[in-house]
């Protein structure tokens, strides 16, 4: 059935009241005044800017103000000065992306160079953090000696971050395939053959690295397709945990009625563990309006 933008409505209405309700919500108005101060947000929310293409980035952050969203990620760095000109902060910082990981030694010079190119960033605009991924599973190399290649190269950049003042946050990724209504394999939905699936092994992973700079970036819509449990893995692995994303499932999608997670209690959830740190939007809109769908999303986060 096709969602229309006064379903919507109606819903983003009805939700928010039925959210306060039930007391997961603190009496706020529907969205942040114009300038609004967002220091009393409990939940500081941010955005993956990637989701929002085509849409220009620039206007997707002057919205993000206006709603009360704090900070940006997954942008341009060229955009970082306008975005933080606006009075937004950069959550994030990216990296080497999640095909090329050091699981693969071939790959560690360009690991090693764009982490550390990544600090340097991150240090210098002001953000807690920079993503890092294990990357895809190549043949040949074993389970046992992707884990070995990732710590060894880990190790030696994190060194780095503890000098900066940088943490490392690792991304676990769902590697299921997600089709399209044409049979083709979404790009971003799921990610088949990455070797970091499975969130306990990400938890090993960073463990062993053993460094405060290093942590767990808990994605929830990842998590929920792979490990489930959501509310119990991120309170067993809440010391760790450096970030979170956001996205309905199935299909990646809106946090509205068609989304399967409760997000109101996860978020309670993390809340209840003492997280301050970010917790970044990283849906892709389905709808009309794309600003819609993430004044909804931040609301239903907002707890």
């Amino acid at each position: 059935m096709r969602v229309t933008t006064l379903q919507r409505r109606r819903f983003l209405t009805s939700s928010a009241a039925a959210i306060a309700a039930s007391g997961f919500l603190r009496p706020t108005s529907m969205f942040a005044e114009e300038g609004s101060d967002v220091s009393s947000r409990r939940i500081r929310q941010s955005i993956m800017g990637w989701c929002f293409q085509p849409m220009d980035m620039i206007d997707l952050a002057k919205h993000c103000k206006r709603i009360g969203l704090e900070a940006m990620e997954g942008i341009d760095s060229k955009l970082y000065d306008q975005v933080r000109e606006l009075g937004l902060k950069i959550s994030l910082v990216s990296s080497h992306g999640f095909t090329n990981g050091p699981l693969d030694p071939d790959n560690h010079a360009e690991v090693e160079s764009k982490l550390r190119s990544g600090i340097d960033l991150a240090a210098k605009v002001g953000a807690p953090s920079v993503i890092t991924f294990t990357g895809m599973r190549k043949e040949g190399i074993s389970d046992a000696a992707a884990r070995k290649n990732c710590v060894e190269c880990w190790k030696r950049v994190v060194p780095y971050a503890e000098e900066k003042g940088i943490t490392l946050v690792l991304e676990h990724l769902n590697s299921k395939a997600h089709r399209n209504p044409d049979g083709s394999i979404h790009p971003m939905k799921g990610h088949p053959g990455y070797w970091g699936d499975d969130v306990h092994l990400c938890a090993e992973l960073i463990n062993e690295v053993g460094s405060e700079r290093f942590k767990l970036l808990f994605d929830i819509y990842h998590v929920q397709i792979m490990n489930g449990d959501l509310i119990a893995n991120l309170q067993r692995y809440q010391s760790i945990i450096g970030h979170y994303h956001t996205a309905g499932n199935p299909g990646r999608r809106e946090l509205d009625e068609r989304n399967e997670i409760n997000y109101p209690a996860v978020m309670q959830a993390i809340l209840d563990t003492g997280y301050d740190g970010y917790v970044a939007q990283e849906f892709i809109p389905t709808g009309d309006n794309p600003i819609e769908s993430l004044e909804q999303a931040y609301q239903v986060c907002d707890v």
